[in-house]
């Protein structure tokens, strides 16, 4: 009796604290660098790469690869806004890549590749606009930020081959020379926020 108690407890904690995390999705080119780098970050429960913002349904990677289809390659973050702000969560988005590239992250070009900001609150909406406001208005960057920031339409999920993709291929070319880089770069910066 008293163990089925616990477990009671146990899962409508587990249950109170589910329904505390919040998502978002960012599209700030390759998604292989994006969840390396979001799934490193404390707080951040869930980061699954991922198509948005297209116009047909159930697109896959080729498609989307097309530039016709209109997704851009993206990850959906689940994360805990008591451990990690959402502020927090853009400083990164804003850190990791460039905003003011228009279509094109490095050698990654096409529409797939766009900057944005897939909100699923008001809140996200209405912070993401104050930040960027900040950041043009700083001028931190010699060009405008050129992010998109729109509603979370349908969020696809990408194939099975493209999660967790660094960790499975740390000894590919692209992870050795893009990635890493990156990674390395954004644990420096954040150390201090970097999960355990």
């Amino acid at each position: 009796m008293k163990l089925f108690i616990s477990l009671i407890i146990l899962l409508t904690m587990m249950q109170q604290h589910n329904n505390k995390m919040e998502e978002v999705v960012l599209g700030e080119g390759c998604f292989w660098c994006s969840e390396a780098i979001f799934k490193e970050l404390n707080g951040i429960h869930e980061v699954t790469p991922g198509y948005a913002g297209g116009s047909i349904k159930n697109p896959t990677y080729d498609e989307v690869c097309t530039g016709e289809t209109g997704h851009a390659e993206v990850v959906k973050i689940k994360y805990d806004p008591e451990t990690v702000p959402f502020e927090k969560i853009l400083e990164v988005f804003f850190s990791t890549h460039d905003p003011t590239s228009h279509n094109r992250q490095g050698a990654d070009i096409g529409t797939q590749y766009r900057s944005v900001i897939f909100y699923t609150t008001e809140e996200q909406e209405k912070k993401s606009r104050e930040i960027i406001v900040k950041l043009n208005n700083s001028k931190i960057y010699q060009k405008p930020i050129v992010t998109e920031l729109k509603k979370l339409p349908e969020f696809y999920k990408a194939e099975s081959y493209h999660q967790n993709y660094y960790a499975n291929n740390k000894n590919k070319a692209y992870c050795q020379l893009v990635i890493q880089p990156k990674l390395k770069k954004f644990e420096e910066i954040f150390k201090g926020y970097l999960k355990k």
